[in-house]
């Protein structure tokens, strides 16, 4: 169906990073976590409201940069690569629902405020630019389109460095 697009809900989820660095300024972070969301119609299906339910699996792969002139405050920033899988997914007002698994760029900028040499704490945020193409059959009529999902993943936590 022209001009069909989907949007996801929001969700708060507990996230897992593991980072190892290069050395004291390049590191690599991979970024595990899995979520749930809500998906209504938008575009010329936006009359349909609630379209479905799906569940997601957004492992990201960031190489980082580290500034370390600032003592115990250190900044980054990261780029990388997201493959985001979509799971168990049902229909709502659909009768079935498939959002194909797709790749997408990962921006990332955040830092860890170290208390001592091994203990910190971490704020950052990432953006991760998703265009998932979809199927659905809504009222027997099969649509399909591409979805522009964009998610911040807002991240707080302790940092242990070996």
């Amino acid at each position: 169906m022209p001009g069909s697009d989907l949007s996801f809900s929001n969700t708060l989820i507990p996230e897992f990073d593991i980072s190892y660095f290069f050395n004291e300024n390049i590191a690599a972070e991979l970024i595990l976590g899995t979520t749930y969301a809500n998906v209504d119609g938008g575009g010329s299906i936006s009359t349909l409201g609630g379209i479905g339910k799906t569940w997601l699996l957004p492992p990201t792969l960031t190489l980082q940069y580290h500034f370390t002139d600032f003592g115990t405050f250190q900044p980054y920033v990261g780029a990388g690569v997201n493959y985001t899988v979509f799971y168990n997914q049902s229909g709502k007002s659909a009768r079935s629902l498939d959002v194909k698994n797709t790749f997408g760029v990962a921006l990332q900028a955040g830092f860890d405020y170290m208390v001592d040499d091994h203990w910190g704490v971490n704020f950052d945020a990432k953006k991760i630019f998703l265009r998932p193409e979809f199927d659905a059959n809504v009222g027997g009529a099969d649509v399909s389109g591409k979805a522009k999902l964009d998610p911040w993943l807002i991240g707080a936590g302790v940092t242990y460095r070996f």
